[in-house]
């Protein structure tokens, strides 16, 4: 079958399409643009300067692939977009070049970009990544393989997102997330391992059971990062499934942290939200016993203080239970 080009499509007469490629009606390809076999552009979609596209991809109507990034410090420079194989990219993605010149924003093979998502500049993608609807990457965000990321969630700039992790929809992502880790939340909070996401991917009984048990070491023991990546490791020599986990601890870019506080039902925001009669009567009898304090002494701080839970692991100088 031979290449399929719309009557109303523009093709730069420099851009490199493979065999069978099929190009809807509307769409742009852009010089030096190269697109590979039996891949299909939909409807009114772009693929602009300098991205390479692989083999078998599905592009849907209205995605904008390769376009210049939006980076203030971007002044033009040659830089690269490249795509694999066999990824749907559905409609209204937008996937931005890198920002400086001779870089890529890459994404592997076998993903999933479901509708809205932006992938920002100088993203790496892995490949078997699911990322639901109007996902927003900020630069240098890196999501390794099997990753399941849900619908409306803001990936802030140099988060790495581990092999196998979850995050539910409409959280803030802020902070790394290890592999295998289910989370959700905005802050990010760890609801414990991707016990189903696992099942499915093939890992067995056994394999869960050690990834439960690295998980229950960096979360819930005692230890501090330091100590318990040297359990880890020892761990690691035993299991290949924990090497991955280690791997990424001593790889880390953005710090990562966990509570080191239990969350307390007697803090305010609970009370607000599921208790606002013991809150209000809580209240006034602080105004009454402490009429010295201000409104804003008594704010939910200090009286009421808040915990925030946060993503990853202690700090090297944390010590206490978290269970």
């Amino acid at each position: 079958m031979a290449v399929i080009i719309h009557s109303t499509a523009i093709v730069h007469p420099q851009a490199q399409l493979g065999e069978d490629v099929e190009i809807g009606p509307g769409a742009i390809i852009n010089a030096e643009a190269q697109i590979g076999d039996r891949t299909q552009v939909g409807a009114y979609a772009l693929v602009d300067k300098w991205t390479t596209v692989g083999c078998d991809n599905k592009i849907f109507t209205g995605a904008i692939v390769g376009s210049e990034c939006q980076d203030l410090k971007y002044r033009g420079e040659k830089s690269f977009a490249k795509i694999g194989d066999r990824n749907t990219i559905r409609e209204y993605v937008t996937i931005n070049r890198a920002t400086d010149g001779e870089l890529s924003t890459v994404i592997g093979n076998d993903n999933l970009i479901m509708t809205y998502a932006h992938v920002a500049h100088d993203c790496k993608i892995g490949n078997n990544n699911i990322m639901a609807n109007a996902i927003a990457m900020a630069g240098h965000v890196t999501i390794m393989d099997h990753a399941n990321i849900g619908g409306l969630n803001a990936i802030h700039q140099y988060v790495r997102i581990g092999s196998y992790a979850i995050i539910g929809g409409h959280s803030r992502v802020a902070k790394d997330v290890p592999p295998y880790i289910m989370c959700a939340d905005s802050p990010l909070r760890i609801a414990g391992i991707n016990k189903i996401g696992l099942e499915r991917k093939g890992f067995t009984k056994d394999q869960i059971g050690i990834i439960e048990k690295a998980y229950r070491i960096l979360y819930r023991s005692k230890l501090n990062t330091s100590q318990a990546l040297v359990k880890l490791e020892a761990e690691a020599r035993q299991h290949q499934e924990i090497e991955l986990l280690v791997n990424f601890i001593k790889d880390f870019v953005t710090p990562l942290k966990r509570d080191t506080k239990k969350r307390n039902p007697r803090h305010s925001h609970y009370f607000r939200r599921h208790c606002p009669h013991i809150f209000n009567k809580a209240l006034r009898q602080v105004i009454i016993t402490k009429p010295e304090l201000s409104i804003e002494d008594i704010n939910l701080r200090g009286i009421f203080p808040l915990t925030i839970g946060r993503i990853g692991l202690p700090e090297n100088n944390a010590g206490e239970n978290t269970e």
